[in-house]
């Protein structure tokens, strides 16, 4: 029960004439995350791979640097509380707000911190993003089952690797339980290319950031504040990696476009 996904649903489907049908739908359901006994955060999500997600959310909102600061972590029976002891005391932010995702997704109220921003060599090529997009929702994937799933990918640039990719119904989830797989797993994040399905939103782009990803691409639009946080922090933002095209918004000379022709 508590890695489960989706669940099969019986509908009836209008083609010319009514049939009866059914498949599976994506789950989605409230994910409740305590921190050292205390009720920390619920999101709305896909009951897969909770301890990813609580793992990365906490990664992602500054609260841990290791999974060596974790003592203990039980997700319960029914998949919807993930209970986690720290070894140390911690404060918890005291503003969370309200995002622009899907599931109403959380954050802290930090947007405008300083971050030193990345280096701006050579890192890759558009045709290797658009091709890794092919490899971010497979076959044997939830996505191909239930369909209604956003995927994040996490990209190694200099071998075209498609390390880890994680599923959930909210794009943001998707990132937090990307770095959570990764932090678990022992993988490196720093210096990879972060790839999302959904929408790039100012909070998107802050844990990309956090994971120190030069490039986060998606096959959808970014939106103002991501685009202006992108070329703050040196990061390379892509959109519409799709059908053949891309669109870069911020340090194009990264997929190699000479910096001559690049307009500021």
């Amino acid at each position: 029960m508590a890695n489960r996904g989706s669940e099969t649903t019986r509908w009836w489907e209008f083609h010319h004439d009514w049939q009866e049908g059914g498949g599976e739908v994506i789950e989605e359901v409230t994910l409740t995350i305590y921190l050292n006994g205390v009720e920390f955060v619920s999101i709305m999500g896909t009951p897969l791979n909770q301890d990813w997600l609580a793992v990365g959310f906490l990664k992602n909102e500054g609260i841990i640097d290791s999974l060596d600061e974790i003592s203990d972590l039980k997700v319960t029976p029914d998949g919807c509380c993930i209970d986690i002891w720290l070894k140390k005391e911690v404060q918890l932010p005291e503003k969370m707000v309200i995002t622009s995702g899907c599931g109403s997704g959380v954050a802290r109220d930090d947007l405008e911190e300083e971050r030193k921003p990345f280096p701006a060599q050579l890192l890759t090529e558009p045709g290797a993003l658009l091709e890794a997009f092919t490899r971010l929702q497979t076959k044997d994937s939830l996505y191909a089952r239930s369909r209604g799933v956003h995927a994040a990918g996490l990209l190694d640039l200099d071998s075209g690797d498609l390390l880890k990719v994680a599923e959930d119904v909210g794009r943001h989830n998707t990132i937090d339980k990307l770095q959570g797989a990764c932090l678990i797993e022992s993988i490196p994040t720093q210096g990879m290319g972060l790839l999302s399905t959904g929408r790039i939103s100012s909070e998107m782009l802050r844990k990309g950031a956090a994971m120190g990803c030069p490039v986060i691409a998606s096959r959808t639009s970014p939106t103002t504040t991501a685009v202006k946080l992108a070329k703050e922090w040196g990061i390379t933002l892509v959109g519409y990696a799709r059908h053949g095209k891309l669109r870069v918004y911020s340090f194009p000379e990264r997929l190699g476009l000479d910096s001559g022709k690049e307009h500021s």
